[in-house]
């Protein structure tokens, strides 16, 4: 059986944590900040999980992760 290669796309943008769920970063923070509230701002700094309805299909892209 052949190893199954990892979505690289994928492992740049998930990591796994200890209890197995799924942590992104949040949308919209990459540039044009200044037009962006403070709190929109913050609020863009903390990490989300993926839901439960799409951890399945990234996780396939996971293999060994």
């Amino acid at each position: 059986m052949p190893k199954i290669k990892t979505h690289k796309g994928a492992a740049k943008r998930f990591r796994v944590t200890a209890s197995g769920l799924l942590k992104r970063k949040k949308r919209m923070h990459g540039h044009k900040l200044t037009k962006q509230s403070s709190k929109r701002k913050r609020n863009g700094v903390r990490a989300a999980y993926v839901g439960p309805a799409d951890a399945p299909n990234i996780k396939r892209l996971l293999p060994y992760l």
